[in-house]
C-alpha cells in the first residue's frame, strides 16, 4: 500500500486516525497502531507479515536475554547472536540469489554444474525494519535504553507502519520514551498533516513528473542516446531520487508526528553541500549516522592512520552500497562515495577546504551525479557506457530520440521547481518573512493554508488519474 494513492489517503488512514483516537488510553492505542501496521503490510506482503511478526519476537526475546546478563560473561555471545541473526535474515531473502548468481559465474569459469537456486522473493522494507531491529539490541547493550518487558511495544517499534516500508531508521533510543509516554495532541495531528502534504506533493507532483523523463531515457539504447538527451535524463534522476525518498521521509514523518511521535529528520538540502562529508551529514541522514555509529565509529573511524581510515571508509561505503541492493551497480556507487570521502581526508581535502564555495558545491554535484549514473543503470557496462555518452567521447548513430521527445513546458516547470526547491533561497525568504511583523506572519500562515490544500487537491487528483509510481526505495 503506498502513501501516495487514494486507497491509503481517503480510505486506511482516516480509519487508523480515528480508531486510534478512539482507543481509550495509551496501551490501547499501541495496540490499535500495532494492528494497523500489521495490516498495512500484509496488504502488499500478505505471508511475509509472518517473516515480520518472528522479527518481532525474536528481538524481544534477545533483547530480554541481553538485559538480564548485562555485564554479565554471556552478553556479548547474546548481542554478536542478535545482530548475526538479523543479519543472516536480510542475507537470506536480500542476497542470497546475488551470491548463487555470482558463484555461478565462478564455478562456471572452471566448467564446474551451476548451483540451482529458485528466486527468493525480498520482502518490502526487509532493510529498514532490519536495521531497525539491531537498534534495538544495540542499544540496549550499550545502556542507551531499556529492553521492553512488553512485547507489543517491541512490535510497535519495528513494525510502526509510517516508517515501516522505507524509514527514516528510528533508533529505539529515540522514541523509547513515547512507546511508553506520549500525548496525542489535535495540534500534533495539524502539523503532522502539513508535514505529510509537503512529502506528498514532492513525491506525486515533482518526483513522479521527472520520473517519465528520467525512465524513457534511461530505456534509449546506448548506441542511440544524444549527450543532451543523456544530460537530460541523469538531471532528471537526480531531482527525482531526491524528491521521491525526502517526500516519504516527510509523509513518514508526518504520520509519526499525528500519532505523537517524533522521528529524526532525514534530509537537509543535500545538494547544497560543499565536500562529500557533509553530503553525507545531509542525505539519509538516518542511514548515514547508523553505520556512522554502528560500524565506522566501531571499526576505529578516523583514530588511526590515514590508510586505515580510508579502509575504514571504503569498508563503510561498501557495505552501504551493498545495502541499497544485491547488485555490482549498488557497490560500485557506494565505493565510488568512499573513494571521494578518503580523498577528502588528504591533501585533497586541505585544497577543497581552500577553494570558492562554487568550486566545492560543483566538484559535490558532479561526483554525486556521475554516482547516480551507476546507482540508476541495470548493470555497471550500462553505467559506464552512459557515462562515456554524458562525456560525448561517443557519437550516437541516429537522431530518433531527441531532446525534445522528452521535454515540455510541464516538465521545465516542474525542474525549475526542483531546482529551486533544493536550495537554501525558499527558507530564506520564508524566513525572513516570518520575522516581519505579526499582521504579515498571519497572512503567510493563511497563504501556506491555502497552498497546502491546493496542493493536496492537486495530488489527489493525479493520483486519481493513476500517474503516480512506487516509491524508489520500496526496493531496499
Amino acid at each position: 500500500m503506498l502513501f501516495s494513492s487514494t486507497l491509503f489517503l481517503f480510505a486506511f488512514l482516516p480509519i487508523a486516525l480515528a480508531a486510534y483516537f478512539i482507543a481509550p488510553g495509551l496501551r490501547a492505542r499501541n495496540a490499535v497502531l500495532l494492528f494497523f501496521s500489521l495490516i498495512f503490510y500484509a496488504w502488499g506482503e500478505t505471508a511475509y507479515v509472518f517473516l515480520l511478526a518472528g522479527s518481532i519476537g525474536l528481538n524481544f526475546a534477545l533483547g530480554r536475554l541481553i538485559s538480564q546478563r548485562r555485564s554479565g560473561q554471556n552478553e556479548k555471545k547474546f548481542l554478536i547472536s542478535a545482530v548475526a541473526l538479523n543479519l543472516l535474515l536480510l542475507g537470506v531473502f536480500k542476497y542470497a540469489d546475488f551470491f548463487v548468481a555470482n558463484l555461478n559465474a565462478v564455478l562456471s569459469f572452471f566448467e564446474i554444474s551451476p548451483i540451482h537456486l529458485d528466486p527468493i522473493h525480498l520482502p518490502i522494507g526487509i532493510s529498514f525494519f532490519t536495521f531497525q531491529a539491531i537498534t534495538y539490541i544495540v542499544d540496549i547493550h550499550r545502556g542507551d535504553a531499556e529492553a521492553q518487558t512488553n512485547p507489543w511495544r517491541v512490535g510497535l517499534y519495528i513494525a510502526l507502519f509510517p516508517q515501516l516500508i522505507a524509514g527514516p531508521i528510528v533508533r529505539y533510543q529515540q522514541i523509547a520514551q513515547e512507546l511508553n509516554h506520549r500525548k496525542s495532541r489535535l495540534e500534533d495531528v495539524a502539523e503532522g498533516f502539513r508535514i505529510f502534504i509537503i512529502g506528498l506533493s514532492k513525491k506525486v507532483l515533482i518526483a513522479d513528473t521527472l520520473a517519465i523523463a528520467a525512465d524513457a531515457i534511461f530505456e534509449i539504447p546506448i548506441g542511440e542516446l544524444q549527450t543532451p538527451v543523456a544530460w537530460l535524463g541523469i538531471i532528471a534522476f537526480t531531482f527525482q531520487i531526491y524528491f521521491d525518498f525526502s517526500g516519504y521521509s516527510d509523509m513518514a514523518i508526518g504520520l509519526g508526528r499525528s500519532f505523537g511521535f517524533h522521528f529524526p529528520k532525514n534530509f537537509n538540502w543535500p545538494y547544497t553541500s560543499e565536500s562529500l562529508r557533509e553530503f553525507w551529514r545531509r542525505w539519509h541522514i538516518t542511514l548515514s549516522s547508523f553505520f556512522r555509529d554502528y560500524l565506522y565509529i566501531p571499526m576505529g573511524g578516523n583514530r588511526g592512520q590515514s590508510t586505515r581510515t580510508a579502509f575504514n571508509l571504503l569498508t563503510v561505503f561498501f557495505l552501504c552500497g551493498l545495502w541499497h541492493g544485491a547488485s555490482w551497480t549498488f557497490v560500485l556507487w557506494g565505493l565510488l562515495h568512499g573513494t571521494f570521502l578518503a580523498l577528502e581526508r588528504t591533501r585533497f581535502g586541505h585544497w577543497l577546504d581552500a577553494a570558492p564555495s562554487i568550486i566545492r558545491r560543483a566538484y559535490v554535484l558532479a561526483v554525486v551525479i556521475l554516482a547516480w549514473t551507476f546507482f540508476r543503470s541495470p548493470d555497471i557496462i550500462h553505467g559506464w557506457s552512459y557515462t562515456v555518452v554524458l562525456f560525448g567521447w561517443t557519437q550516437p548513430t541516429g537522431d530518433a530520440f531527441p531532446l525534445a521527445l522528452y521535454v515540455d513546458r510541464h516538465f521545465w516547470t516542474v525542474l525549475f521547481i526542483a531546482a529551486l526547491s533544493t536550495s537554501h533561497i525558499p527558507n530564506q525568504i520564508w524566513g525572513h518573512l516570518r520575522s516581519k511583523s505579526g499582521k504579515l506572519s498571519l497572512a503567510l500562515e493563511w497563504t501556506r493554508s491555502v497552498a497546502l490544500l491546493l496542493a493536496l487537491i492537486l495530488c489527489a487528483l493525479s493520483m486519481a488519474n493513476g500517474t503516480h509510481n512506487p516509491f524508489i526505495y520500496f526496493r531496499f
